[in-house]
């Protein structure tokens, strides 16, 4: 719990060559501040305990627009857990710090624990939470149909992310805006980085999802595919992918990644206004993608406006 402390040490850290060699300090004076810095490092160990930082109970860190982070932030307001969402640039965190999202900090007692991956989040959620509130996290237990389904449905939103890259890369304006350049949640030194560092992160997001015109027709594929078996499946007026009148965690993971393209009104929980990107924004490419998904799979899209209208709501704040 001593996160603020360590960035200060780790900033003095690096800026410590810099002292050695600006000052010519001799072998045993660099030594001594190795020595010093090595101490400092320890108290900062022993303030953890002594004089802890004060952090929300639990912390959702996101990039507002994220389909897996919206899975998430759904299931989460759905059980009514509290927890603060602290909101980064797109694609910064990752490629510049290795932490993707979204990611899941929570404090118990003395320790500060994180879980990333939206899988894995519910996981610890239902784990965590199935004593003391309930009946309102059943919908997250996961039984192996869930769990199946689920899988096919993280599938769908990577193979929906090389679909969006594939369009809006071409567009900077209209990415830096979905990465949060226009978010006044994003920190103002991460909003300037997002345009100053744009072709360095264009380039390592076409390398890394593969963003060409094969892997764009093959991602769609799959999309399509997907969406035709969901259409056909929910054409019988159910209330639950999976049968039933109850939902659960997939049918809000299965809104959550419609909801990125569909863009339907509530997606995020409000979360996500200041990065929504409407149809009339959209790329004449993209739009067409779009304008083809709600005629061809009407269901889908009737179903999924539905639950967000119905059921989107949010109840968190903002850090």
């Amino acid at each position: 719990m001593t996160d603020r402390r360590r960035l200060i040490h780790a900033i003095a850290l690096y800026l410590l060559p810099l002292a050695v060699a600006a000052y010519g300090w001799s072998l045993w004076g660099a030594l001594l501040a190795v020595l010093l810095m090595l101490a400092w490092r320890w108290l900062i160990s022993i303030s953890g305990f002594v004089l802890p930082e004060k952090h929300p109970p639990v912390v959702l860190d996101s990039i507002s627009a994220s389909h897996f982070v919206e899975k998430v932030r759904w299931n989460m307001d759905v059980a009514g857990i509290d927890y603060v969402e602290k909101a980064a640039a797109g694609t910064l965190g990752a490629y510049f710090l290795g932490r993707t999202v979204p990611r899941l900090r929570f404090t118990t007692g003395a320790v500060r624990s994180q879980v990333g991956n939206s899988a894995e989040i519910l996981r610890y959620l239902w784990g965590a939470y199935r004593v003391p509130l309930g009946d309102a996290v059943q919908h997250l237990e996961p039984t192996a149909e869930r769990l199946a389904l689920e899988e096919k449905l993280d599938r769908h939103g990577r193979n929906l992310q090389v679909w969006v890259y594939h369009h809006i890369l071409e567009d900077r304006n209209l990415t830096v805006h979905a990465w949060g350049a226009d978010d006044p949640r994003t920190p103002v030194w991460q909003r300037w980085l997002l345009h100053a560092l744009f072709p360095v992160l264009s380039m390592l997001i076409r390398r890394s999802f593969r963003i060409t015109p094969a892997g764009y027709d093959k991602a769609c594929g799959h999309i399509e595919a997907l969406l035709a078996e969901i259409d056909a499946t929910l054409s019988d007026g159910r209330a639950s992918i999976l049968r039933g009148d109850r939902r659960n965690y997939t049918d809000y993971q299965f809104a959550a990644m419609t909801g990125l393209w569909l863009q339907p009104r509530g997606y995020g929980g409000g979360k996500a206004d200041h990065v929504r990107i409407e149809r009339s924004q959209a790329t004449n490419p993209m739009r067409a993608d779009i304008e083809r998904w709600i005629a061809d799979y009407p269901t889908v899209v009737s179903w999924v406006q539905h639950l967000y209208a119905e059921e989107r709501t949010c109840t968190t704040e903002d850090a």
